[in-house]
Order: C-alpha cells, then sequence, then structure tokens
C-alpha cells in the first residue's frame, strides 16, 4: 500500500554538535497530528567498505569504539569529504585504516542507521583486486587488520567483539551479491 507522506507543517532547527536537531509539525492522512524529532548530519554522508582480499576473505579493523568503551572488530568506515565521491572516500579510507587500495570499487546500495530518527547514509562499498598502499588517517593508533573467510560469517556474527549493525548487514549483502556474480 502506497501512503500519502505526512504534511509538514513547521521545522525548528537546533544546533546538537556534529548534527542538526530538527522537530517536525506533522499532520498525517487521517488528520492526526505530531510533533516527531529527527537528526541530520553536517557532512557528505560517510561509505561502509568491504574490502575483498580475493575472492574468499574479507579484511576487517579492529578499532576503539568510544560507545561501547572497548576494542569492536568491523569493517572499514568513514565520512565522505567534500568534493568526493563515494568511491573515492572508500579507496581513501581503506588506505587510511587497513593499507590497502582497490583498483575496483562497486557501491551496493545505500544503508541507513535509525531511519526513524536519523537522516545519516552510509553508502556500502565492495572493494576488490587490492594492493598495499597506506594513506595517514585521523586514528590516533594502527588499526589492527583481521582477515576472514566469508564462508565463516556464522561465526564472526557470534563474537562479541563483532556487533555493529552496518558491518553486519553489510557483510551478508556483499556475500549475497558477489554470489549472483557470474565467474
Amino acid at each position: 500500500m502506497t501512503r500519502r507522506l505526512p504534511i509538514i507543517h513547521r521545522i525548528t532547527e537546533h544546533d546538537a554538535g556534529p548534527y542538526r536537531l530538527e522537530r517536525l509539525d506533522l499532520e498525517f492522512a487521517n488528520g492526526e497530528r505530531r510533533h516527531y524529532e529527527r537528526l541530520h548530519g553536517r557532512g557528505h554522508g560517510a561509505v561502509v567498505v568491504v574490502p575483498m582480499l580475493d575472492d574468499d576473505t574479507v579484511l576487517l579493523v579492529r578499532e576503539y569504539a568510544a560507545g561501547v568503551h572497548r576494542y569492536e572488530l568491523g569493517l572499514v568506515k568513514g565520512r565522505i569529504d567534500a568534493g568526493e565521491t563515494p568511491e573515492q572516500a572508500a579507496d581513501r579510507e581503506l588506505k587510511e585504516e587497513a593499507g590497502y587500495g582497490a583498483r575496483s570499487l562497486t557501491v551496493l546500495r545505500a544503508l541507513t542507521l535509525a531511519p526513524t530518527y536519523m537522516s545519516h547514509q552510509a553508502h556500502l562499498v565492495l572493494a576488490r583486486d587490492l594492493y598495499p598502499e597506506r594513506l595517514p588517517g585521523d586514528e590516533p593508533e594502527e588499526l589492527e587488520v583481521v582477515p576472514w573467510k566469508l564462508d565463516a560469517l556464522h561465526e564472526l556474527i557470534l563474537c562479541e567483539d563483532f556487533s555493529e549493525g552496518r558491518s553486519i548487514a553489510a557483510l551478508f549483502i556483499a556475500r549475497e551479491w558477489l554470489r549472483t556474480q557470474p565467474a
């Protein structure tokens, strides 16, 4: 069923650090009025990179995650800088975080974090035909690079230090996309 989007009667904006908080005065098709809040990022989006070392092996990185105050295993990810395409940002982040560049970069789709209250989107980029190259990044310490076999995702998702939803979703999406490609 296709529904008509709610009418926005008013938007009030507030500064919230790296985000802009908006309060929306909405009217739904049935006449109900509600106030919603949403966060808008101030940047150009982000990338989540699935770097394939070979046809069967993805490269993960282990880095400090302040939100959960522990070291977390996940995919290379980062902001898209002004003037960058998702592919360019993915290649740069891959060089900064994992020490590899990619000759083949494919944007598979966009992922959202929490679409009920955030506008943030991250482009899922598959990186293949890797070669060693390192760029200086903004991480306070060098990240550990951990190769993982795609056929062992069932083990990875049970690891306590692998909990980020975007990384979990991205790996399954990339694995299925790779399975559908001609050999």
